[in-house]
């Protein structure tokens, strides 16, 4: 595989949690400015068409990133009709969690207890979703939520909007480059926190932060011959692949899952 292992600290159980809260607010204002939703939400609307209950099992789901805006394309473009959404993490953020479960956001529900994504209870049924997130997973987790989602027939979509298409040796030119886009990013955060300002301008904690885990996600990205790689020994008559380039705003890659009615 040209992917490679190395960490970021939003991995890190030890992370402090106020900072993992700033930055997956930060990939929400990423995930608008690159039109994520527009793009995820006509390969989930091709997932939902493989369930009977037009559910979103949302994995990782950290600060939300753009799943709630894909739900409103959904219903408004794609006419679908009372789709509803589970949202999940291993580390919820408990105060978003809350704020989506006490006001009403049209379907969509987060659970507050940590979930693994490598071990989803095969009764939660609908599709998986997984927007940034299949990069964090090492090979053997990557193809074990994979196998699972095939095992329990359900659909599952990963979508991600780093990039390993550069030569390993110009990767790093990316942390210069984060560290600058992050003082742009921090001031569209909503709401903006007087922890975002301190310690993205006064003392950069949240720039370098950003700009390390920036940069690995592009190594860690799975190319597609890496999913050729995790997807041997998961072929099936009654379960489909599909992998894929989206070339919009920025390159994303995808890989669908559907199985076959």
């Amino acid at each position: 595989m040209k992917r490679i292992q190395l960490f970021e600290f939003e991995d890190l159980s030890w992370f402090p949690q106020w900072l993992r809260k700033c930055l997956t607010r930060m990939m929400v204002v990423m995930h608008n400015l690159l039109n994520t939703s527009e793009e995820m939400a006509e390969l989930v609307n091709r997932g939902l068409a493989c369930t009977e209950n037009n559910t979103i099992i949302d994995l990782c789901s950290g600060s939300g990133g753009p799943m709630p805006k894909v739900m409103k394309v959904l219903k408004e473009k794609f006419k679908v009709e009372n789709p509803k959404m589970i949202m999940t993490d291993l580390f919820p953020n408990q105060h978003y969690a809350q704020k989506i479960n006490i006001e009403n956001h049209g379907g969509i529900i987060y659970i507050k207890e940590p979930v693994d994504a490598v071990t989803i209870d095969g009764k939660m049924k609908g599709l998986r979703t997984m927007v940034g997130s299949l990069h964090h997973m090492k090979p053997a987790m990557a193809r074990k939520i994979l196998q699972n989602a095939m095992e329990c027939r359900q659909p599952i979509c990963t979508f991600e909007i780093s990039d390993n298409s550069f030569p390993k040796a110009i990767w790093w030119i990316a942390v210069p480059i984060n560290i600058l886009s992050s003082l742009f990013i921090s001031i569209m955060v909503k709401p903006i926190t007087w922890q975002q300002i301190l310690f993205t301008y006064l003392i950069p904690i949240i720039p370098l932060t950003f700009a390390w885990d920036g940069a690995v996600s592009n190594a860690r990205t799975y190319t597609l011959r890496d999913m050729d790689i995790l997807l041997m020994g998961l072929e099936s008559e009654d379960y489909i692949w599909e992998k894929g380039v989206i070339n919009g705003r920025s390159k994303k890659i995808y890989l669908l899952g559907l199985p076959k009615k």
